[in-house]
């Protein structure tokens, strides 16, 4: 084993450079200089796809144009941007995507405040005088819009330190002979264009549920102005288990509605049985084998029709009263419904998800798609990694700069948190190779 360098010199009296000399493959800082500037000079040698002069009735033509200013699509267009490349933002709502205005970040503060809540319920078990204390709900979402506001903020500022151009409005393509975006009436294009818009929250159809749009997704959790009094989640998901972990916490009488008997039935099966006792523990009402099927409004809130039905029972049917908050957490669906895929021919499945191969290439050859829109591993740090890996690849002569989809840890942030990465035990296929 090779010794430290202070060991080295300390022991033969070679400075670190000096022992460094002795071993084989050891190259001088300025040869490795020398090499690095030389691959370089030859990338940069290689014909790359450049932008000619715009066309007529073109606005602008860049090296990278980017739909969607989320997780992925600016930290791909930096990292372009740093390589060299003019990129371009297209953007309709706030910088951030969902991960910073309606997920990860003010989730995490919600989070963080019904932590709070349940330290101060243990006080008096640690020996602390009894903490009553009152919680405003319109306090903790105004510091959290704020924190949020100053984000976006600084997401723009890095923007155009970065020298790339932001582009306000809705991009659709366009039929043009080249891949080509229109956005409020101009047409801009590029070489490299690279679909990042993300996803939002499933909403049942109307002709399935009656009601069904009474109730509120995820986005509109963050729109709250009061804490509910009565909350009823339906969805058995990450993203149901935590709202409703926050609700109770905070003090709302919260039912979660589940079709099966067990919450986050895709991880392991321990951790699923766990999270469902602990989710009753906290004195959350979990309704199992059960699906909505009306929604109506009355004077003293939502009336909702239930519909029970357990393995081997007939059905029953149940009223829950005066509901204050009924939220959807059955999923989430891409966001690519209105960019005209289709003009293109980009190929999507049948939830309109993009088919991306594993370089994040569409079929369509100089347009690329990474994050939620592609329907894998929906996570920002997954998306922001895809997006860089894509961004070496195309500027900087990285043929095989991919992101490896396997072994992805993921964090549910319920009451306690769950973590987890690699295979679940349903998910190991002993025939196949696998390796626990």
């Amino acid at each position: 084993m090779a010794l430290p360098a202070r060991t080295l010199s300390a022991s033969t009296g070679l400075g670190w450079r000096q022992a460094a000399r002795t071993f084989p493959g050891y190259a001088p800082p300025r040869a490795r200089a020398a090499r690095a500037l030389s691959r370089a000079m030859a990338c940069r040698q290689e014909p790359q796809p450049s932008c000619p002069p715009p066309a007529a009735g073109v606005a602008a033509c860049y090296d990278y144009l980017v739909i969607g200013g989320g997780s992925g699509g600016l930290a791909s267009a930096r990292r372009a941007a740093e390589l060299g490349a003019r990129a371009a933002v297209v953007e309709s709502h706030k910088l951030g995507g969902t991960c910073v205005n309606v997920g990860c970040v003010p989730k995490k503060v919600m989070w963080n405040t019904a932590v709070h809540s349940e330290f101060m319920h243990d006080h008096v078990d640690y020996g602390f005088q009894s903490c009553e204390g009152k919680f405003s709900w319109r306090v903790i979402k105004e510091k959290r819009d704020a924190y949020v506001s100053r984000l976006n903020t600084i997401y723009q500022n890095n923007l155009i330190k970065s020298h790339i151009e932001i582009i306000r409005g809705h991009a659709v393509f366009t039929c043009d002979p080249q891949p080509t975006v229109e956005v409020n009436g101009k047409k801009y294009t590029a070489p490299h264009i690279l679909i990042a818009t993300g996803g939002v929250p499933s909403l049942p159809q109307e002709s399935q549920i009656p009601g069904a749009s009474l109730g509120i997704t995820s986005d509109g959790f963050f729109q709250l102005e009061e804490l509910p009094s009565r909350s009823v989640i339906v969805g058995a998901g990450y993203i149901a288990v935590e709202i409703a972990g926050i609700l109770s916490a905070l003090g709302s009488k919260t039912s979660l509605m589940i079709r099966h008997d067990k919450v986050l039935r895709s991880f392991d099966s321990i951790i699923s049985s766990n999270c469902t006792e602990e989710l009753e523990n906290a004195g959350i009402e979990v309704l199992k084998y059960s699906q909505v099927k009306e929604v109506k409004k009355t004077s003293s809130g939502l009336e909702l029709c239930m519909v029970t039905s357990i393995p081997g029972r007939k059905p029953t049917l149940t009223t829950i009263p005066d509901v204050d908050c009924l939220l959807w957490a059955i999923g989430r669906d891409p966001n690519s419904r209105d960019l005209n895929l289709n003009k293109l021919g980009i190929q999507t499945d049948d939830k309109g998800h993009i088919l991306v191969d594993e370089f994040q290439n569409t079929n369509v050859k100089g347009v690329y798609a990474v994050g939620d829109v592609c329907g894998k591993a929906l996570l920002t740090p997954v998306a922001i990694a895809a997006g860089r890996k894509l961004a070496h690849r195309l500027f900087e002569c990285k043929e095989d700069s991919k992101l490896d989809y396997d072994n992805i840890p993921t964090v549910v942030f319920s009451h306690p948190p769950i973590g987890t990465v690699g295979l679940t035990e349903g998910g190991w296929d002993p025939h196949a190779g696998n390796r626990m």
